[in-house]
Order: structure tokens, then sequence, then C-alpha cells
């Protein structure tokens, strides 16, 4: 019973010794937070990992499983000849393209903002967006970038005829290649018409012209006769290709908000939609194909 308070005495006394230590000791994974630089501590959060599942790519196991499990990645191949990229044998023109089309994108929205596609507003806009928005940079940006896209196109697609890139097993991203090339062409003809000065509506009227000539589909074409029931033709000159493509039997504010649409979306979407195949079979057929 002597003893009693003095051992009570030397069980506080360890309890406090312990809570001393529990506050000056950390855990491990705490220390080594300490010690490691911003970046590291960056990559170790959760945030980071719920965003990026895997670590960097920096050996040939995670490369693949980056570019395999990477929404944007996962479109190209894992690993491809080095031969196959050399500048000198693609010429960069499908990337080139592709980096002119993101331009396009990015100048025909910041444009529509000025623009409005209407008989009495349509002209006056372009000549502000020519003179005074933007001191005229951003319709020339989207202007001369849509004539190059047009060039690099065509060199792309010289370019895989030269080097037989369209054999097998790549006549399906052949043929795509073939309507992107189309989409391009009427990208640029749509787009022709909505300055509205006499240039744009007298190329539109000529150029829609040839359309009234299309096989079956043309009211002056071969075959259209075909397309008549019980003495009644389907096929006139307000119902054929070219009533189609104008809205209207000629050109007027009817083509000017058909054209704006066309170009501004439907187009557009189909040719992002296209791209996205195109890249993928590039990967499925086994990437770039090598020289003959």
């Amino acid at each position: 019973m002597a003893n009693g308070p003095i051992q009570t005495a030397l069980c506080w006394s360890d309890l406090d010794e312990s809570n001393s230590q529990r506050q000056t000791h950390h855990p491990p994974k705490l220390e080594r937070q300490r010690s490691m630089p911003l970046g590291d501590i960056i990559r170790e959060s959760q945030i980071w990992k719920s965003i990026f599942r895997h670590p960097m790519p920096l050996d040939r196991r995670n490369r693949i499983v980056v570019m395999l499990t990477n929404f944007f990645l996962h479109l190209h191949p894992v690993s491809i000849k080095k031969q196959g990229i050399a500048l000198s044998y693609t010429w960069c023109m499908g990337g080139v393209t592709f980096f002119l089309f993101l331009v396009e994108t990015v100048t025909g929205v910041l444009l529509m903002f000025y623009y409005r596609p209407t008989l009495e507003w349509a002209y006056n806009d372009i000549l502000s967006l020519r003179d005074v928005t933007s001191l005229g940079i951003l319709r020339e940006l989207h202007r001369w970038g849509a004539h190059a896209m047009v060039i690099t196109v065509w060199l792309h697609m010289y370019r895989v005829f030269l080097t037989g890139s369209y054999k097998p097993p790549r006549e399906f991203n052949w043929v795509i290649g073939v309507i992107l090339l189309l989409l391009t062409l009427l990208l640029s003809f749509t787009g022709y018409l909505l300055p509205w000065d006499q240039l744009a509506i007298w190329a539109i009227t000529v150029g829609s012209n040839m359309a009234r000539a299309t096989p079956i589909l043309g009211h002056e074409g071969p075959g259209h006769a075909l397309l008549s029931f019980g003495g009644i033709d389907m096929i006139t000159n307000a119902s054929d290709a070219r009533f189609g493509l104008l809205g209207a039997r000629f050109v007027g504010e009817e083509t000017l908000n058909r054209f704006y649409v066309l170009h501004c979306v439907a187009i557009p979407l189909a040719a992002a939609t296209l791209m996205a195949i195109h890249f993928w079979r590039v990967r499925k057929d086994g990437g770039i194909s090598g020289p003959l």
C-alpha cells in the first residue's frame, strides 16, 4: 500500500513520455513526402492517380500501357518503324493538314461571333472583319489556312500514291482519305460564298450550274429520265442536285444560310468523324506503311 502513490506517479510519467514521443514521431509516409520534390508529391497524390492511372512511360511496358489506356493516344500505334516517320518519306503532310484543320476550327468559331449570314449584314460584317475586328488578322488566318489545307491534302494524297500506301491492307483507309479530300474541297466551296460579294455570288452560280449535269440527279444530266413515274418527272429544276445544293433555283438568302450551316456545322463534323476513323485505321493497319 505504501508503494501505491509512487507506482501511480510512475505510470503517469510513462504516459506523458509516450504522448511526447507520439507527438514528435511522424509516420514514415509523411517523412518521405516531406523529403520529396514538389513534382513527386503531386504525382503521388490521389488526384493525380485518379486522372493518370499509370506511371511515367519510362520503359517499354509503361509506354504500351499508357498508349492503350489513354483516350487520345490509343488512336496511335504503340510502335512504328523509324523509317515510317522520316520527314523525307512522309513529308508530314498528314500532320500539317490536321494542324490546319484545328486552326480553321478555332478561327472559324471566333469568326462566328462577328458574322451574320443575312443579305443585310453578311457583306458589311466581312468588311468589318477585314479592316476593324482583330485588325483583319483573324479572317486572314482563316482564309490563308483554308488555302494551305487544300494544298497539304493534295500533297498528302500524292505522297500516299507515290509510296503505294493505298495498297492492301490499307484500301479502306485510302477511300476514307479520298472522302476527306472531297470534304475539304466542299469546305472551301461553301466558305467561298460567305463574303457575299460579286465574286462569291457569281462563282457559286457558275459552280452550282455544273450540278445540273449530274448523272441521274441533275435535270440536264444523263439518265434523269429514268426517274419518271406515270409521266411525272421526279428530277426537275426544283428538285435536282443543284436545287438541293442551293436551297432555291437561284443563289439567294436561302443559299447563303444553307452554305453557312454546311460550312460551320455539317461538313466539319463529318470531317472530324472521318479523321478519327482515319487515324484509328492507320493504327489497325500496322502504322504508317514503309517505303516501297
